[in-house]
């Protein structure tokens, strides 16, 4: 007998000694409970005929890059949709009071919601978990970085304003078997900045939503489409490209009160031309580049090398025309004239070559003294022939100086006409400058404050 309890009081402290095993977590439990039987590929309803709905939410967190080139736009957005999972249903009670667990991606079913415009998808952190609650919704939250295709319109650039599409749709199920809706208002998502940086190139306007149906061979197919409409902040391109280009303009307008008889005015204009053609290309990188259409201030840059290029054609038309009239000026006094007579042989020449160039036949206006004294010398009697010689030489070298200050006269009169000619294009240039500026301030006023 003592035998007998010997043994049992062996055995009940080698059953004390021995571990007891580890009982499985209430959360280990419930998922394994859920998943056991779950099959993915299945829409997660018990009556076929009833549509899954896809409650969907965005909020937009930033504009990355706008290209025109390629016609897309890059954003980064906080993307989540609620739909419920009639397969993933249990009664907290039942495992700890567990609401709510985090269940494999790729475990469970997941929509075949996309984004129609989508090209390419950026550095998005993959998340691979989803709440799901008692009730069996379940939450997929996701931050996105993508690249969309959008209609960009840079014509007004920098005062333009762009709007861009995301449209979410099931790819292969109809209405039938998935619905789409908003998980806010219209309102609340329109007027949601919170997450936004604002401080960036982009001002975020709103973002208007919208639902409709698509039909499609007799079926039809949910949409929602949310309009990203953002502004450009203007500031660092006027500072950087419209007001250096204005200070130019103006430079080249003050280049006109310049002398017209001096070079400087056409080397100065030259000088500002190439100025504007080295701060062009310096910008190039700055402008945007698109293959639809040329943006207004590309338009803007080379009309205001087309006015360059016009203000030193009319200088150089003017100059021109100023130094076309211009003639050889004799300089020769009377000095000269009675030196060379005395068998200087050089300034003989010099002084044979003058009267050579005077023209018999031209009819010339004397002054009365001179027609006087001619007259006189003809009723004079004869004298001796070295008198009237001087006398003769007299008046060939007043004829020669008459001539003279009729061209200094003429000269003078021309300059007078290319002077006024020159005050002419001026006013006409700054008429052409004035009207272009100020339909070019029109136009971006009217598209900056719209």
């Amino acid at each position: 007998m003592s035998l007998i309890w010997l043994t049992l009081l062996l055995s009940a402290h080698l059953a004390e000694c021995v571990p007891e095993k580890q009982k499985r977590s209430a959360l280990n439990q419930l998922t394994r409970t859920l998943l056991r039987k779950y099959d993915c590929g299945v829409r997660p309803v018990h009556n076929w005929t009833s549509p899954t709905v896809i409650y969907i939410d965005l909020i937009l967190q930033s504009v990355l890059d706008v290209d025109g080139k390629t016609q897309s736009i890059t954003t980064s957005i906080w993307y989540r949709q609620i739909w419920t999972d009639e397969f993933l249903v249990w009664d907290p009670e039942e495992f700890d009071g567990i609401n709510e667990i985090s269940l494999s991606s790729d475990a469970i079913w997941i929509p075949d919601v996309i984004v129609s415009e989508f090209v390419d998808e950026g550095k998005s952190l993959p998340i691979p978990y989803v709440y799901v609650n008692a009730s069996g919704s379940v939450r997929y939250y996701r931050p996105m970085q993508v690249v969309l295709a959008c209609s960009l319109e840079m014509y007004a650039f920098p005062f333009d304003k762009q709007n861009c599409s995301l449209t979410f749709r099931s790819w292969l199920h109809s209405v039938k078997e998935i619905d789409l809706a908003l998980w806010r208002s219209a309102e609340a998502i329109a007027n949601d900045k919170r997450e936004f940086m604002n401080d960036g190139e982009w001002e975020l306007l709103s973002i208007p939503s919208s639902y409709w149906r698509i039909r499609q061979d007799g079926t039809g197919y949910a949409h929602i489409r949310f309009n990203v409409l953002i502004r450009r902040r203007p500031l660092l391109y006027v500072v950087g490209l419209l007001i250096p280009s204005i200070f130019l303009m103006l430079v080249d307008v003050t280049s006109f009160y310049l002398p017209l008889s001096s070079g400087t005015r056409i080397a100065f204009k030259i000088s500002i031309l190439l100025g504007y053609t080295l701060f062009r290309v310096n910008l190039t990188d700055e402008l945007p580049a698109t293959a639809v259409n040329t943006p207004l201030i590309g338009v803007f840059f080379a009309v205001c090398m087309a006015l360059l290029m016009l203000s030193l054609i009319k200088s150089i038309l003017v100059v021109k025309l100023l130094h076309h009239g211009e003639k050889e000026v004799r300089q020769m006094s009377l000095s000269a004239c009675l030196l060379d007579k005395y068998g200087f042989t050089e300034s003989a020449l010099t002084s044979i070559r003058t009267l050579d160039r005077v023209d018999p036949s031209a009819d010339y206006e004397f002054e009365a003294s001179l027609e006087e004294d001619l007259l006189s010398l003809n009723e004079m009697p004869e004298v001796p022939s070295g008198l009237e010689w001087l006398l003769q030489e007299l008046v060939s070298l007043h004829l020669a100086f008459s001539q003279e200050d009729s061209e200094s006269s003429t000269q003078a009169e021309w300059l007078a006409l290319c002077s006024k000619l020159d005050c002419f294009l001026f006013r006409f240039y700054l008429l052409v400058l004035a009207s272009y500026a100020a339909t070019l301030l029109i136009l971006w006023a009217s598209w900056s404050f719209a």
